[in-house]
């Protein structure tokens, strides 16, 4: 036995070749038989392979973010479970690695598991927990000490997770540990421009360790957020050698080859990236298509008035789900303008969803009427105008409920952000598509989509927004020839002004000193 093991060792050390395999997949939070069915399905895939090993994303066993799940004990005590069994019947010749929680004494750990012949070793302990933006880590899990590299058959492997490959610390750790190879496990959420921000601090990292890196994300939607994917590895000087595809899941061989003392990547398939539009219209399709499927709908229907926002959110839909797994009601009211309501009639026969009209007028004079004796004597205002909003509301839950349809809201960011969406109406429904859109953008994007195809679309190719959609001015018809700038600035103006508040945090006088309206601005 101990020659056979020296001659392990001896052909580890001097082996010149490795071959890992990556798995960019598509999790769902708290399922940890699927999750761990996909797992086994990747082990199976790489058997035939004959990969060295294989990694997954960070928290890939329990799906992320998992929020206050980590603080139940007995999920915790489900994922140690799940833990042994797959320890117990892995491929032993080949090794896997998995992020998931570490439960250890009363502290619990984002961790990265190594598993191995039987044998289960958590080899990696987030330090930098972050708790900015989306993240509350703080709050949920422990701070690990910074970690060092790992060997495996001969190689030394460092794997930061997500953060912590971030910072300087934790990788330097492990370098000056001997770290020949980065396998960084991450869980990092789509926002737009986050691609190229990744790959300038990859590029940091490669420079400063002079080792290859292989940086790989979750993909799919879960909840209110978007993993892109993504995925690339890098040789020292930052130089990309493979990147798998956004939004996808994709499973690929990442072969090394060591030459003159140091483990190199060999060149693999670059896919090309989205361009920013683009990045930004598939986040939406993907991320509709899972909260829908994680949330157990299959189709879902919205209030279609003829404007460009429920107008881009048919799209959206359509696109993700299937054309006919959307279904558009029309909600007609003595001020829908013909214009809206021949718009409306000819998006649905250009993306082929199904309809349904429901008016509302006569509800909306019944309710007038029951409101009249308190209402007498003061002026018709906004109070009337969202009696109608709210009604269209109540109508397409009703019709959610009966049928099983998960219903969508059409809000988009500047109207949502000043009180020009109507709470109990408009916003009435289970996920927003646009609710990070600004005007600007909504309108930006549904030319773009009209001019631009990808496999990956279920609706119709071509001009799938009628152009009168697009180019007419902005209305909520709920008076006598209402405009949205009868009551807001320009979309123009307004954007720049929110965009200043909320996506840079900027004052009111620091606005004003770019040569925004004082009054603009304060009002809004």
């Amino acid at each position: 036995v101990g020659i056979t093991l020296a001659c392990q060792n001896l052909r580890f050390l001097m082996r010149n070749k490795f071959e890992l395999m990556i798995a960019q997949l598509n999790p769902t939070a708290g399922d940890l038989e699927g999750n761990l069915q996909k797992i086994y399905h990747i082990c199976s895939r790489a058997h035939s392979r004959k990969v060295d090993l294989i990694a997954f994303p960070e928290m890939f066993l329990t799906g992320y973010q998992i929020q206050d799940l980590i603080l139940k004990k007995a999920f915790l005590m489900d994922v140690e479970k799940k833990m042994k069994s797959f320890s117990k019947t892995a491929n032993p010749e080949i090794g896997v690695l998995i992020g998931g929680p570490a439960l250890e004494g009363n502290e619990v750990y984002n961790a990265y598991h190594l598993f191995k012949g039987g044998t289960h070793t958590v080899i990696s302990r987030k330090h930098h927990l972050p708790n900015i933006d989306v993240f509350d880590e703080k709050r949920i899990f422990s701070s690990g000490p910074l970690s060092e590299a790992f060997n495996f058959q001969g190689i030394n492997i460092g794997s930061p997770i997500c953060e912590d490959f971030w910072h300087s610390d934790v990788a330097n750790r492990m370098t000056e540990t001997g770290a020949e190879l980065f396998i960084s496990p991450n869980g990092s959420p789509y926002s737009s421009g986050k691609l190229a921000i990744r790959t300038r601090v990859m590029e940091k990292r490669s420079e400063e360790s002079q080792v290859p890196l292989v940086y790989l994300n979750l993909v799919g939607g879960q909840d209110d957020l978007v993993f892109d994917g993504g995925s690339f590895v890098m040789n020292p000087g930052g130089k990309i050698v493979a990147r798998l595809p956004q939004f996808e899941e994709t499973v690929r061989v990442i072969k090394f080859t060591k030459s003159k003392g140091q483990w190199l990547a060999d060149q693999g398939k670059i896919n090309l990236l989205y361009s920013n539009t683009a990045q930004d219209y598939r986040a939406m399709v993907v991320s509709l298509k899972d909260y829908v499927k994680k949330s157990g709908f299959k189709k879902v229907l919205l209030g279609l008035s003829g404007g460009i926002d429920s107008a881009l959110v048919t799209v959206v839909a359509s696109d993700a789900l299937g054309p006919e797994n959307v279904c558009c009601v029309r909600l007609p009211s003595e001020f829908s303008s013909k214009g809206s309501l021949k718009d409306a009639r000819d998006l649905i026969d250009r993306v082929g969803c199904s309809e349904e009209t429901v008016p509302i007028s006569t509800v909306n004079d019944e309710l007038k009427n029951a409101l009249s004796n308190i209402f007498d004597g003061y002026e018709t205002g906004v109070a009337e105008e969202n009696i109608q909003s709210r009604l269209r509301g109540l109508i397409l839950m009703a019709l959610s409920n009966k049928f099983n349809m998960m219903l969508l809201t059409t809000g988009n960011k500047s109207e949502v952000a000043v009180g020009y969406s109507t709470i109990y109406g408009d916003m009435a429904g289970g996920y927003n598509p646009i609710k990070d859109l600004y005007k600007t953008r909504v309108f930006e994007i549904s030319r773009w989509r009209n001019n631009n195809f990808e496999d990956w679309m279920l609706a119709p190719k071509g001009e799938v927004i009628p152009n009168s959609i697009i180019e007419k001015p902005p209305s909520a018809e709920l008076r006598p020839n209402q405009r949205d700038d009868d009551t807001l600035p320009p979309y123009e103006i307004l954007d720049e002004v929110l965009k200043g508040l909320i996506d840079d945090d900027l004052s009111v006088r620091e606005l004003i000193d770019k040569g925004l309206d004082e009054k603009i601005v304060k009002d809004v």
